[in-house]
């Protein structure tokens, strides 16, 4: 009985403390969340006001490579780019649940893709400056090309292509190469310790990336003991690696999974909640011992914004 209501007091601290971060806002599409897709919905025609300068929202990459075993990254190269623009500040990014429940009432599914003919309401919608959803296709022999299309949301206009390319295995920094250049087109001010903080990798280990995109599918599916799996699996390949952590409390929090399993472990861990990987430089990252599986190769180069 005071297991229970421990549990249940600790779900309310968990959500009051998350709830109002900037960093991370939860992988539970929610009914508060739903409930706001359908009034946006609704109240759609007498929208009219402009939307807010510096917002963005970062819709889901369309996976034209035709290979299906990828398309967990349509969701990933979008999770890691909402992450790290959330770390400018005074910058507003819409939050990926948000995203998520309006394509859903949408009638998109829940695979969320967005349409280019259909980008322009989508941004209306959510009121933001620029959307900033793109591709992934195949590159140079077996490397992948992930290209962004940022659209101008009031002038409905596409304001470039910028892209990154690289060996799948070298993810993290092909995001990072297309971060810099999305910031460069966009425009976007960043100071050095900004700069220094966007430079820290989500991971570096694929298979612990793959696992943590496939868990925010999972969710978004309601399959919620499968996305605490690819959660657990996901942190198990890299215990530093950012937002599966969070993801798998919020779900223990929401009691949205079988907490007998998994409340002695996780009450455990709350003590090391921060993505430990946050607070690596590029340098560290690259210096830290790596097995064949997450070793990129050397002929990719990192490059930043230019003045």
């Amino acid at each position: 009985m005071r297991k229970g209501k421990f549990l249940k007091l600790w779900g309310a601290i968990f959500l009051l403390i998350f709830s109002n971060s900037m960093l991370w806002a939860g992988e539970v599409v929610n009914k508060d969340m739903r409930a706001w897709a359908k009034k946006a919905l609704e109240e759609e025609k007498a929208l009219k006001a402009a939307p807010t300068r510096n917002t963005l929202a970062v819709p889901y990459f369309q996976n034209k490579t035709g290979q299906l075993d990828l398309d967990p990254l349509q969701k990933g190269i979008a999770l890691m780019l909402m992450t790290d623009f959330s770390k400018i500040k005074g910058f507003q990014v819409v939050e990926r649940v948000r995203l998520q429940a309006l394509v859903e009432e949408l009638g998109l599914g829940t695979s969320g893709l967005v349409a280019p003919e259909t980008a322009p309401r989508v941004g209306r919608l959510l009121g933001v400056q620029w959307l900033v959803g793109g591709e992934v296709s195949k590159g140079q022999t077996s490397q992948i090309k992930i290209q962004s299309l940022p659209l101008d949301v009031p002038g409905q206009k596409v304001l470039g292509e910028p892209a990154a390319e690289g060996d799948l295995t070298d993810l993290f920094r092909i995001e990072k190469d297309l971060l810099f250049e999305i910031i460069k087109l966009l425009k976007i001010e960043v100071t050095p310790q900004e700069q220094e903080e966007l430079r820290k990798p989500c991971s570096v280990n694929l298979r612990a990336l793959m696992n943590l995109f496939r868990g925010i599918q999972a969710s978004d599916l309601q399959d919620y003991e499968k996305a605490a799996q690819f959660y657990e699996k996901a942190l198990e390949e890299d215990p530093r690696i950012c937002n599966a952590r969070g993801a798998l409390q919020e779900l223990q929090a929401l009691g949205l999974i079988d907490s007998k399993k998994r409340s002695r472990d996780m009450l455990r861990s709350l003590r090391d909640r921060g993505s430990l990987t946050d607070q690596l430089s590029p340098e560290d990252a690259t210096k830290r011992t790596r097995t064949p599986k997450d070793t990129p190769p050397s002929s990719i180069r990192r490059q930043g914004p230019t003045n």
